[in-house]
Order: C-alpha cells, then structure tokens, then sequence
C-alpha cells in the first residue's frame, strides 16, 4: 500500500530539516564521505579531507548527527595511553531514505491525546513533559558527547535542528531580551488543537536536551499553534 502524500505542513517541515543540515555544499559532500566511509569519519579527517579548522569540521559534523543523519560512537584506541578516545560519525544507514520528518502514526497520537485527556490537567501535563524529558535526553544520546557544558546559544541551536529534524521546522531568535525557540509547524496536527496538553511534549524535549548540554533550565510556552498562534515560542 503506498504512503499517503505528506500534508502541505509536513511536506514545509521536511523542507526545513533537510535545508538545514544539508543547505550548505560543504555539509553535502561531508555527509557523503561518511557514508562512503565502512568505519565513519572523525573531526581530524574531515578537517584534513575538507581543509577545515577541527572545530569548523565538527560543526558540521554534530549539526548533521543533531538532525539525525549521523550517530556517534567513541571508540578508544587499542593502545595504552594513546591519548583521548575519538569520536566517529557514522550515517544512520547506508540506504536510508532521506525523507523528514519522519511519519507520524495518527492514530497513535489520538490514542495518547484521548489517554491525557482522562486524566487531571496538571498531571497529564507533568506527564507529557517528563516523556520529552526523557527523549530529548535520549536525542543527545546520539549525539558526539559534550566537551564541556556548551553556551546556551550554541545549545539552543542544537535543540532548534533537533526539533526541525522531527517536524517543527524550528530556528532560534532574541525576543524581548531573552532567546527563544520558535517553531513554525506542529508534527503532531490535529491532535494537538483538540489536546493542548500535547504542547508539553516539546516543552519536555527543550528542557532534556538543554539539561544535557547546557544544564537545568525553565522553558516557558508563551504562544502555540494549536491554541491559534501563528508559531510556537518557547522561552529559555
């Protein structure tokens, strides 16, 4: 059975994840060399390969595992006191589709909006944001590890290509003295309109992913798309 057509707000989403990690013509040809690559490449010989500055190289290279076309394994070498273990990036698969957002399955999302609605307010949405918690923390994960606790810019724009590499076509942006992301599409649709308890999930992702690579903090929802806002706000 063939995959019904994406709706206009996912087809705006995939276009925004893949011009994100793959906009630049550097990032494209880095991409293919670690799919070329049987073992994956590291910062040094993407650097050497690219003629690039290390720290250039692995911007890349993590904006590309931040939108989930690479994973990152450490991998220590074989003799004793050969210095720091080395990260390697490897594509997800050697035939994957380049096709994001990755689908949602509607009904699943009714079922869990239905199950939230059943219980009281605040603890649906203490729950909802504890599952993205988790996930954001899971999505960094995946990433190459932390040297370092990162600038809360920086880690902002990790979690905007995160976001956007799961359908919320997300950037960051100075509003009112403070940054914040904002997210122009929501991947979970109707859903979401009927059961804005649903919102927290993002909420949730935001907070567990910052944790991680910046430390604790507080985002606050100060506009939605599914309560009839034109974009979704959160502050940090």
């Amino acid at each position: 059975m063939a995959e019904p057509a994406l709706t206009a707000d996912e087809f705006s989403a995939a276009v925004s994840a893949v011009t994100s990690a793959f906009g630049d013509p550097t990032r494209r040809e880095i991409y293919l060399f670690a799919h070329d690559s049987e073992n994956g490449v590291t910062a040094a010989e993407v650097a050497e390969k690219f003629e690039l500055h290390p720290n250039v190289a692995r911007h890349h290279l993590d904006k590309l595992a931040g939108g989930g076309y690479l994973v990152v394994a450490v991998e220590r070498s074989e003799h004793p006191g050969a210095g720091r273990p080395s990260k390697h990036y490897r594509t997800v698969a050697k035939d994957m589709r380049l096709e994001f957002p990755a689908r949602r399955d509607d009904l699943l999302v009714t079922l869990l909006a239905r199950t939230l609605a059943l219980v009281p307010l605040e603890a649906a949405e203490a729950m909802a944001e504890d599952v993205g918690q988790a996930y954001g923390r899971s999505l960094v994960a995946t990433m190459a590890p932390s040297e370092g606790h990162r600038s809360l810019q920086v880690a902002l724009h990790t979690v905007a290509d995160a976001l956007t590499a799961h359908g919320f076509a997300a950037h960051t942006q100075s509003r009112e003295g403070a940054l914040a992301i904002i997210s122009e599409q929501c991947p979970f649709g109707e859903a979401a309109v009927q059961h804005p308890v649903i919102c927290a999930v993002d909420r949730g992702i935001v907070k567990g992913m910052l944790a991680t690579l910046y430390g604790d903090t507080v985002p606050e929802t100060s506009a939605s798309r599914p309560q009839g806002d034109s974009v979704c706000v959160t502050f940090v």
